[in-house]
């Protein structure tokens, strides 16, 4: 069949005309500031259009304000702005018809729904809460209804009574926190008092129902994407919640997915059976079936993410396939509802796969990159996809018919959008390398290694070091706009990102493997690649830096105590102390996993007496950079002001870098380039000697 031949002379232009010119310089900090962000792709109803948010940075005033673009799937023409406004647009979704666009702005302050005719004229504005509108939007199959999130005081009962409490809370000169339950606060923000719940709004009048009334949050707190699904017949709604009662909110990993009439009533948990976590409920077309990305163990947030199948009725579940060791990362399901495609980390990428509903093995569509985003189309994929030398653009890929010749070529992803190509035509990115050495137990321990621009293989190179937070995480072929590997080797470094245990896409195995254990094996792992990097011809292993976050920040902290290797180290946000940190994060399913239960217990207080950097401060001698967030909740404030008042006390060159208005990243951008310069100035104050 030939229905893909409309895309290829429109997009082949584009590509043709996005080939970069001779680069003739590194890439700066403002490059990486400035670059357009491009994100949220969705296909209209007739898979004509994409919408997608685009974010642009003025940073001469630190700001970054999005709006609403749309491109035609065929590449026809270029993108153009649907929304052009001082303040923020986003999360734009097509109404079934593809007559409307409904998305989230705050031009009258805080987020409300606003609808714009695709026919021509202005937004109109659908909503009018107090605590705003959060995405996700999600349209009734009728386009009838729009389903969203928003905050209320569980005790009140309708959204006069959130008004007032929200205006009284604002307009009281005493401000203080009252706490009665844990969770009390998560990530960045305070949530002592309110509760996400599910909103239904009429299209037509606006009229308000909460949907999820109670106190509870449906669905969690920063858990909302994929949290809401209407049914094909439009009569009710699957949402994510937690519901085992509070306090245990904060020790336990179960949510689960319930199901509630879109007029209201008594909600029904589909995954009773299921004491893990359950997220992102999907129906099939025909009503019959609900899919759930669904773990295994309770209480551990790194587990193996499954793809099940409810049955809507009986609730029995079948799971689509056990084998090959992939973890679901995000799914969507084909316009017939017969094929899942989903993303899953593999060997330092994120990878696009296909596999058929009624179960089966995988299929690899699509090698990354780090893809994401999807949505699927009349016999394509619209998603997003960046590397480790270009940011996020969409994407579009063409199907393959089942009935292709074996063997034939399979069909190539086309770019719909290319917003930074006129900075990045100027800079020289060295293609990163994927190495790998071997690590504790013989298991192979991938790196991946970047050059400096105008690399020259006759002379030496400072080498740093970037160790990856979670820990169940991983460095892959993706762009980051806090720490940016071609960033970092852009200063004359060879840069290396290892992926130790603990690192997601070498399978569930290895990832287990740092729990209970976060100063064995992986530090194994990490000397390897220590060892095997400094061997390099093109490398000065005189003059080595080293840099991680979160769980990085501990490997760093906890290295500096037990080799002084490194000229320099910056650790960000890094567990300094296991014990305090055990008491004082909100997601206690972490540590409680981590270091084997409650802290007073016997498992954790031999964690805390083996893995904690804090008793090994005595031996550290490396100059070192300490950064620490005040609104950081998961790693507190105080573990990098431990660790900088011991470095002090010891004579240890040191300084620290403490944001009030961040949390566990350093968002803004004015702040983001504040901790750049400081960050390379103090690498290069070292390693440059």
């Amino acid at each position: 069949m030939a229905r893909f031949e409309i895309f290829a002379p429109a997009v082949a232009l584009l590509v043709l005309s996005a080939a970069p010119a001779p680069a003739s310089r590194p890439m700066s900090i403002e490059d990486n500031l400035m670059t357009v962000r491009v994100g949220d792709p969705r296909l209209s109803p007739d898979g004509k259009q994409v919408a997608f948010v685009r974010t642009t940075t003025d940073l001469a005033a630190g700001k970054r304000n999005a709006d609403v673009w749309i491109v035609p799937a065929d590449g026809s023409a270029p993108p153009r702005a649907l929304t052009r406004h001082e303040k923020t647009d986003n999360a734009p979704r097509f109404s079934p018809d593809g007559r409307t666009l409904a998305f989230v702005s705050t031009r009258s302050g805080a987020p409300q729904v606003y609808l714009l005719d695709l026919g021509g004229g202005e937004p109109r504005k659908l909503t009018d809460l107090a605590a705003g509108v959060q995405d996700p939007l999600v349209f009734s199959p009728d386009g009838k209804k729009l389903a969203f999130v928003s905050d209320v005081y569980p005790d009140c009962a309708d959204e006069a009574c959130n008004r007032k409490k929200s205006e009284e809370a604002e307009k009281s000169p005493v401000k203080v926190h009252h706490l009665t339950r844990l969770l009390y606060r998560h990530w960045d923000e305070w949530r002592e008092d309110v509760r996400h719940h599910v909103f239904v709004a009429d299209m037509a009048t606006g009229a308000v129902t909460d949907v999820t009334p109670g106190d509870f949050d449906s669905p969690p707190h920063l858990y909302e994407d994929g949290g809401i699904a209407f049914s094909p017949d439009g009569g009710e709604i699957a949402f994510v919640s937690n519901r085992d009662g509070n306090d245990t909110e904060a020790f336990s990993t179960n949510k689960d997915i319930f199901l509630v009439p879109v007029a209201g009533g008594p909600a029904t948990k589909l995954t009773a059976l299921n004491a893990a976590a359950d997220f992102d409920p999907a129906y099939t077309p025909d009503g019959s079936a609900i899919l759930v990305r669904a773990q295994r163990r309770a209480g551990f947030e790194a587990d193996r993410w499954y793809l099940d199948l409810y049955d809507r009725k009986t609730k029995a579940k079948r799971t689509l396939f056990e084998s090959p060791d992939l973890s679901v990362e995000e799914f969507c399901l084909s316009r017939d509802g017969k094929t899942v495609y989903f993303t899953a980390d593999r060997e330092g990428r994120r990878d696009l796969f296909e596999v058929s509903l009624a179960g089966g093995t995988p299929r690899e569509l699509k090698k990354g990159g780090a893809i994401g985003s999807l949505q699927a189309g009349p016999g394509f994929l619209v998603f997003t996809e960046a590397t480790l030398t270009s940011p996020p653009e969409i994407f579009l890929l063409p199907l393959e018919e089942k009935a292709a010749t074996p063997g034939a070529k399979a069909q190539q992803a086309r770019a719909l959008t290319d917003e930074n190509r006129s900075w990045r035509k100027d800079v020289a990115f060295a293609a990163p390398e994927s190495l790998s050495t071997t690590g504790a137990g013989g298991a192979r321990v991938q790196y991946w290694l970047v050059r400096p621009p105008a690399f020259d293989a006759a002379k030496k190179y400072p080498v740093v070091f970037l160790i990856h937070g979670g820990p169940q995480g991983a460095w892959e072929d993706g762009w980051s706009a806090r720490w940016n590997p071609s960033l970092w080797a852009a200063q004359g470094w060879v840069v290396v990102a290892p992926n130790p245990r603990g690192s997601t896409g070498f399978g569930q195995k290895f990832v287990d493997e740092i729990s209970g254990d976060w100063g064995g094996k992986v530090m194994t792992d990490l000397d390897a690649v220590f060892d095997a990097v400094v061997k390099m011809p093109f490398v000065d292993a005189s003059r080595q830096g080293i840099a991680g976050a979160s769980y990085g920040g501990y490997a760093v902290d906890w290295i500096l105590g037990h080799t002084n290797r490194f000229k320099a180290a910056v650790t960000h946000d890094g567990v300094f102390n296991l014990e305090s940190m055990s008491s004082v994060t909100e997601e206690l399913w972490f540590t409680d996993w981590d270091f084997g239960g409650v802290p007073w217990g016997a498992k954790a207080k031999e964690q805390f007496a083996k893995w904690s950097p804090h008793l090994f401060a005595d031996r550290i001698k490396t100059p070192t950079l300490v950064i620490t967030n005040e609104k950081d909740f998961r790693v507190p404030v105080d573990q990098g002001l431990q660790l900088f008042t011991a470095l002090r006390r010891r004579g240890v060159p040191s300084e620290a870098l403490v944001f009030p208005d961040e949390g566990h990243w350093v968002l803004k951008p004015l702040n983001s380039k504040r901790w750049h310069e400081a960050v390379f100035s103090w690498m290069k104050k070292y390693l440059e000697k």
